[in-house]
């Protein structure tokens, strides 16, 4: 996984844990840097490999037009998590990324947890969640996303407790392992897959999952891809690229 150094901004680097550029040795150059343009804190490196610099942006883009012409409760994400009529379920996002996801979920009415556990994505997540706050338009939206740091594979029950959100459903979507020759199709999933690797410990993470959940867990995989390994999904929704696989609770297995 490839490093990550924060520059010109001590405090940023202090409250995610990781280095400056001014503590690396002499002639030691990241791959990767964290650092301000344009008023939005972005990561970048060497553009023919990673591309243009990534930032998270709820205004901006993709997340505004996918609010104004995303479907609403149409949407095959908002099926899979339980939206109906009169039903708006709270959610963890156990597997963040970008907050793509989430940022859809918010706009429907839920609360939602976002649980990150790359330190730089994290901050990513961070600066895009304060400038939505910020804007009229998204202000409302971004009050019920919340972000907290950490592995959920491992600490998701202490997460969730320490966030004070009892969540109905807990939303999954880990890397899925390519094939060499297929892993160079985006260099936005390149730069993310040198950050946080393959997710080997799906399983685990599944199994957090449906620890914590009190109704549902929804794991969002490519359409023709195996299901994590454990526990049969119960129910499987189909979409042209991707599908989900949903599991009950444990509780309601019985």
């Amino acid at each position: 996984m490839s490093a990550v150094a924060v520059a010109d901004d001590a405090a940023l680097a202090a409250r995610w844990g990781l280095p400056g550029l001014d503590a690396l040795s002499s002639g030691e150059v990241p791959p990767l840097t964290l650092r301000r343009e344009d008023d939005r804190l972005v990561l970048a490196g060497d553009a023919k490999v990673y591309g243009k610099p990534l930032a998270v942006d709820f205004v901006e883009g993709r997340a505004a037009h996918r609010r104004r012409f995303g479907g609403g409760r149409g949407q095959l994400i908002a099926k899979a998590c339980g939206f109906g009529k009169g039903a708006t379920p709270t959610v963890v996002d156990a597997t963040a990324g970008l907050g793509r996801d989430a940022f859809v979920l918010a706009t429907l009415g839920a609360e939602v947890l976002m649980v990150e556990r790359v330190a730089a994505i994290a901050a990513l997540l961070d600066d895009g969640l304060a400038r939505a706050r910020a804007d009229v338009d998204t202000a409302g939206i971004a009050a019920r996303l919340h972000l907290a740091h950490g592995d959920a594979s491992r600490q998701l029950a202490t997460l969730v407790a320490e966030a004070g959100i009892a969540p109905q459903v807990i939303h999954l979507d880990p890397m899925f392992p390519h094939r060499e020759k297929s892993a160079l199709v985006k260099k936005e999933m390149r730069l993310f897959r040198e950050l946080a690797g393959d997710d080997a410990d799906a399983p685990r993470l599944l199994e957090a999952a449906l620890d914590v959940a009190t109704h549902r867990v929804v794991v969002k995989r490519p359409r023709k891809a195996p299901p994590i390994d454990g526990p049969p999904p119960r129910h499987v929704l189909e979409g042209k690229t991707s599908r989900y696989d949903l599991y009950v609770h444990r509780s309601l297995n019985d």
